[in-house]
């Protein structure tokens, strides 16, 4: 029985309002487990799991999983279906309210999600800045938030930088809009984010750090003397002094930057 047989058996149909494309092609859906690398001492958060067919894959290598799903029509139908699976809980929630360490804990754990593009920026805000951070991340995202992601220096967004703030992304696989049901209008990537321990650069605080790039990106395709002075209220003369101060040309623009020349504008801000 496929998705559309068995929500239609109880009367339910797909939310565009939450997004909702199920994934449903098993390739797909074995490459994103194996790219999980998952072990049976893995614990797994699963966002919105959905008609549950990501997590039949991630129950049979994983040690624990726990799905998180929004839509309170879909959770009796999970929780039946998992009910003889102990190592498998199924939660009513909304992972941008629900207190993450209450799940988790403090062990290790990983991120297997397919997320409605809407959310997907709230959502890696989420799990990288308030924590407990993840150990990786496997996520089905847009391609084109896939591509923003993976971005080098010249090409880099707020996103971009946010997200290797803390991890590495990189994009395994693109895929064919016929993978989901409904069939979404946009084609989609798997992104693994491999989170580092600690930030990759050095700042004084993660709140500092985020305030300067903030800035920088506050004016898109203005040189970066003009956002930084607009951005951090300093005048022109001075965010030239922190620009050049810590090698940078006032004149470029901040998707130019490296994640170590944010850091290093972010020290020379925050010693006045």
């Amino acid at each position: 029985m496929n998705d559309r047989e068995r929500l239609e058996r109880h009367a339910i149909f797909p939310k565009k309002s939450l997004g909702q494309n199920f994934l449903h092609d098993p390739n797909t859906l074995e490459k994103i487990v194996a790219v999980a690398e998952l072990t049976p001492d893995t614990t797994v958060l699963e966002v919105g799991p959905g008609t549950g067919n990501l997590t039949r894959y991630l129950a049979q290598e994983a040690g624990r999983v726990i799905a998180v799903e929004l839509d309170d029509r879909l959770v009796p139908l999970l929780q039946q279906e998992f009910a003889g699976q102990p190592h498998v809980e199924v939660l009513h929630g909304d992972i941008l309210e629900i207190n993450l360490r209450d799940l988790v804990g403090d062990a290790p754990y990983t991120v297997v999600a397919n997320l409605p593009y809407y959310i997907t920026s709230a959502i890696l805000r989420r799990l990288l800045e308030q924590g407990p951070r993840p150990a990786r991340m496997v996520l089905t995202v847009q391609r084109e938030v896939a591509e923003r992601l993976a971005a080098a220096p010249g090409d880099l967004s707020l996103l971009a930088v946010s997200v290797q703030f803390y991890g590495q992304p990189q994009i395994v696989t693109k895929l064919n809009p016929a993978a989901f049901w409904p069939r979404p209008d946009v084609e989609s990537a798997v992104v693994r984010i491999d989170v580092y321990p600690t930030p990759i650069v050095e700042v004084p605080s993660e709140q500092a750090f985020f305030r300067v790039v903030r800035a920088g990106f506050s004016q898109k395709r203005k040189q970066l003397r003009n956002a930084i002075s607009s951005g951090l209220s300093v005048n022109k003369a001075r965010a030239d002094e922190l620009l050049l101060g810590s090698g940078i040309d006032p004149s470029r623009r901040a998707e130019t930057l490296t994640l170590e020349e944010w850091a290093a504008l972010t020290r020379a801000f925050n010693a006045g």
